[in-house]
């Protein structure tokens, strides 16, 4: 069984293309989260946990409703996380969460995505993020391939950068940046109601037509990158750089 949580798509599309070589069920921890339920799921199978990367971690939100959210079956979990660039020492919190859980952790896979963070870092243009999609298969697939065997998947070599980002830096970066306050929508706004619909969290309600957020964000960029008229910012880093969501529904 497969679960995947994604913001833009990078790793909805990650979960689909290991369900494609796997045959799994695939679970959206989105669609779970918007209907504030945790679950409870039983697997004869490995589970699959796959996420972006925040801040060199699991997503906070996703930790929790795995936390939250009750596995009978089978123990062994794999863990896939997409990245602008790597994903740290996320495995050293990941397996704490498996200790917790009673998971066998089976490892982490570090696939290399499109950045879509533009709150705060440039993001690709689109030949760019087609390029970056191509080299991303192959890794997948062999991720899958390795799921599909139930073989562990290889360890990274840990840096002493690794262990300070996933570690200090983390939680020093969830609470000088992961906030709603930034948000604005220009007059470019058409009302479609897409923000709403897509936050994980529900945490954007129309006020007048126009998206209003309300404090509880994981910065997923769902809505910014979703935009079909382009009507949302975030402050000025987001003026100008490449909108990417490609999120099936």
């Amino acid at each position: 069984m497969i679960f995947y949580f994604s913001g833009t798509g990078n790793s909805q599309l990650a979960a689909k293309r290991i369900a494609g070589i796997t045959g799994d069920e695939l679970v959206s921890i989105n669609d779970m989260l918007r209907a504030n339920g945790s679950g409870a799921f039983h697997s004869d199978k490995p589970l699959v946990f796959v996420a972006p990367t925040y801040a060199w971690r699991i997503p906070r939100i996703v930790e929790k409703w795995i936390r939250d959210a009750r596995f009978d079956g089978n123990r062994d979990a794999y863990f896939v996380l997409t990245c602008g660039g790597n994903c740290g020492n996320a495995a050293k919190y990941i397996r704490e969460l498996c200790t917790a859980k009673g998971f066998r952790f089976r490892g982490l896979a570090e696939v290399v995505m499109p950045e879509n963070y533009l709150a705060m870092f440039p993001t690709p243009n689109a030949d760019e993020c087609r390029e970056i999609l191509r080299r991303a298969e192959p890794v997948i697939d062999a991720v899958g391939a390795r799921i599909r065997s139930e073989e562990p998947l290889p360890e990274k070599r840990i840096t002493p950068a690794d262990r300070v980002e996933s570690g200090p830096v983390n939680p020093l970066f969830y609470s000088l940046f992961v906030h709603d306050k930034k948000f604005t929508v220009t007059n470019a706004c058409i009302s479609c109601g897409k923000c709403a619909q897509r936050c994980p969290l529900n945490n954007i309600t129309l006020h007048g037509g126009r998206p209003i957020w309300h404090g509880n964000c994981t910065h997923c960029m769902a809505c910014i990158g979703g935009c079909p008229a382009r009507a949302i910012e975030y402050g000025e880093k987001s003026k100008n750089r490449n909108r990417y969501y490609i999120a099936e529904k």
